[in-house]
């Protein structure tokens, strides 16, 4: 009894071990099996971006959901020379473009009996005095005093545009003062916009300041904050889509103001424009785009606009940086639409829609 209870517990015991083996074997198998997928998905994914990289889908064709486009606000160039454009470009060759490019739809701003009411309200949080004077030759244009400067805000309350200037020849001491450091004037100017709810969400791209001194009756260029009367501060719109924002003049914003030295808030603004558009950036639509080569020829073909001739009146001019860009448009517009921008030496700067052409009406 005791040999056969033995022998059983023998084969009990070597069944369990098989049993062990097994079970062993199926973990590391299964084990093999994951890392199998991990790898293999891994592998799979690296291929696949590889390939996607070399072999990019096509997009979808555009939409031109806007139809044909309104020709953007450029002027016929007049007294500039013959261009002879070069590229030397870092590498040496001009980009390449995506074959497609958003079109933004810009909201006409609203004309209603509430505009004045509206504007007396932005006005008076401004620190001026919402007791305007219409233009007897303009309807919707008004002005509105400073209540403690010389200072008037002329506004049209129709489209929201307004600029401000300051009676310098009455009272030239508010130059007295040393104007604040650039942060802090873009700072001011902020502040200044934003007090009455001018300051929307976009318009928070890079700004750019300049030193100026009154010198005859006009501002000049000054070398440094010591011997500046004002600092101008230009604000710009964010990018779309990556790209810049660029205005009619690519060193001035659409929204600029020169900030003096005075402690009197209403005596810092010496001037300023404010001209900003809204851009309903949910409702767009795609458009087919042209190449580099072909803004290249269209340029030297004077299809183009050359916003800064710079020092170059020989017309002989190099190419240094091709890029795309979105036109910030000075003047109420139906829609935000990209262009193509050349920079060379000496200043010189040009734009071209980039948009194809047999997407534009007359």
């Amino acid at each position: 009894m005791n040999s056969t209870f033995f022998c059983r517990y023998t084969q009990s015991m070597t069944t369990l071990t098989q049993t062990a083996i097994m079970t062993r074997k199926v973990i590391r198998y299964i084990l093999y099996f994951m890392i199998f997928l991990i790898v293999g998905k891994v592998v799979l994914d690296v291929t696949l971006g590889i390939y996607r990289k070399i072999f990019p889908p096509p997009p979808p064709p555009a939409t031109i959901a806007f139809g044909k486009l309104p020709k953007l606000p450029f002027e016929q160039n007049q007294n500039i020379p013959e261009l002879n454009l070069s590229v030397e470009t870092p590498d040496g060759k001009l980009p390449k473009f995506p074959t497609q490019m958003k079109v933004y739809f810009m909201p006409k701003p609203s004309q209603t009996q509430l505009n004045l009411d509206e504007t007396r309200k932005r006005v008076a949080a401004l620190g001026f005095s919402p007791d305007g004077v219409q233009d007897p030759t303009r309807e919707t244009f008004y002005s509105f005093p400073n209540k403690n400067a010389l200072s008037t805000l002329e506004t049209n309350i129709a489209s929201g545009a307004f600029s401000i200037s300051y009676d310098l020849a009455s009272e030239p001491s508010v130059l007295d003062r040393v104007p604040p450091a650039p942060e802090v004037a873009v700072s001011q100017v902020r502040s200044f916009i934003s007090s009455a709810g001018l300051l929307p969400d976009d318009l928070t791209g890079p700004s750019k300041h300049e030193f100026l001194r009154a010198e005859g009756g006009r501002f000049v260029t000054a070398l440094a904050l010591s011997d500046a009367d004002v600092v101008k501060v230009n604000l710009f719109r964010k990018d779309f889509e990556k790209y810049p924002s660029v205005t009619l003049n690519p060193n001035e914003g659409n929204v600029w103001f020169m900030v003096g030295g005075e402690r009197d808030r209403a005596k810092q603004m010496i001037a300023g424009e404010f001209h900003y558009f809204a851009v309903d950036e949910t409702k767009f639509a795609t458009y087919p785009t042209k190449t580099s080569e072909v803004a290249l020829a269209e340029l030297m073909d004077k299809k183009g606009f050359v916003t800064l001739l710079g020092a170059n009146d020989s017309g002989n001019i190099v190419i240094r940086r091709v890029y795309l860009a979105y036109f910030d448009p000075p003047t109420p517009s139906d829609f935000f639409q990209p262009i193509i921008v050349f920079e060379g030496d000496n200043g010189f700067v040009a734009y071209v829609p980039a948009v194809a052409p047999d997407y534009y009406g007359e």
